[in-house]
């Protein structure tokens, strides 16, 4: 089950949550680190990640992989949507989870969206291996046109919400994407082995615009879809975001603590383990390192990747894994009791827990 699909299914989770008027007061971390003690596993949380998914997938009512084109162009769904629009003017409790799960589905296209567009391949970097240039040029058609496509419906899909603060926050989510991409491309060298001297603090900053920024804003905008207060959606967003940025460095730390891990297996040198790795180290012998780890005027990533190993990137990104990964948990406890709260929980435990 894609984790990323699952994560844009949140607002429909939050939704589900049904907060109180008046919040009460999540205690502040007893640190003992800067980055806090890790909460743990609770003994509710399941065992696997199907599990998660699944019980999430019962509190909403149905799957996370809803998204398809079968499904957008089926005539039974059209038939539900035309029913749903005979209530709009009521007071119907129907329309708030109806407008929430449009929501999601907004989110999904906008995200689509995005990965559709990154698809497009740079033609001055073809091998013949590739395939005929006529052929390449018409998929980066094909990918432009898909992608705008997703993201017109998208906006139309925005429109017929009817919430400007919605409408203001996922366009600005969408902004946040575009200069996080960027960011992204700037700092990626054609070889991936010249990377820029980032310190962890910007990686962060420039990881919430590219990936962290949809979801809090989606979330966010869930609370408002429900009409609460100011407090109640920044506690969303707050979930939204470390959840995101907690499953971004869980898959930076794949290729490093996966037991059987390929030795050709490559890796971004801007992800969270090789930017700690580096902050430790320091620039210089950080570069060195990446001199010794070339063969023949390639970079040998296994050999890299067992010197990072050897350092403390990797128990560093652990550890802000799980930081993160409390800050989540700790948005929560502003929530009542529930098995969408219970649900949230769990998807915290299962990209936080390393053994």
């Amino acid at each position: 089950m894609n984790l990323q699909r699952l994560l844009l299914r949140f607002p429909c989770y939050l939704g589900a949550l049904a907060p109180p008027r008046r919040l009460w007061r999540f205690p502040s971390f007893d640190t003992t680190s800067p980055l806090g003690p890790w909460r743990g596993q609770s003994s509710r949380s399941p065992a696997h990640w199907n599990q998660v998914v699944s019980e999430a997938e019962k509190i909403v009512g149905y799957p996370t992989s809803f998204m398809s084109l079968r499904c957008l162009l089926s005539d039974e769904l059209s038939n539900i949507a035309m029913q749903v629009r005979k209530l709009v003017g009521t007071q119907h409790p129907l329309l708030t989870t109806a407008s929430q799960r449009s929501l999601a589905e907004i989110t999904e296209l906008i995200h689509t969206a995005l990965l559709v567009h990154r698809g497009i391949v740079n033609l001055n970097e073809l091998q013949s291996s590739d395939g005929p240039l006529k052929d390449m040029q018409f998929g980066n058609k094909i990918a432009i046109l898909s992608g705008d496509f997703l993201l017109a419906n998208a906006c139309n899909g925005l429109a017929l919400l009817q919430n400007t603060k919605v409408v203001e926050l996922l366009a600005s989510a969408l902004m946040d994407l575009v200069q996080g991409v960027y960011h992204e491309n700037s700092t990626s060298a054609k070889e991936n082995y010249i990377t820029d001297d980032i310190g962890i603090s910007t990686w962060k900053e420039q990881t919430f615009l590219s990936h962290g920024a949809l979801l809090a804003k989606s979330c966010q905008a869930a609370m408002e879809l429900a009409k609460h207060d100011a407090e109640v959606q920044d506690m969303a967003f707050q979930y939204g975001k470390h959840m995101a940025m907690s499953h971004k460095i869980n898959s930076d730390l794949q290729p490093f603590i996966k037991e059987k891990t390929s030795d050709c297996v490559t890796f971004h040198l801007n992800s969270a383990p090789v930017v700690l790795h580096q902050e430790f180290l320091g620039r210089d012998l950080w570069i060195k390192q990446i001199e010794e780890a070339q063969v023949k005027g390639r970079l040998n990533y296994a050999k890299l990747r067992e010197t990072i190993k050897a350092g403390k990137g990797v128990t560093s990104a652990i550890d802000l894994c799980r930081y993160h990964g409390n800050k989540a948990l700790a948005a929560l406890e502003s929530f009542p009791p529930s098995e969408a709260r219970s649900a949230l929980e769990n998807i915290v435990f299962a990209v936080t827990r390393f053994s």
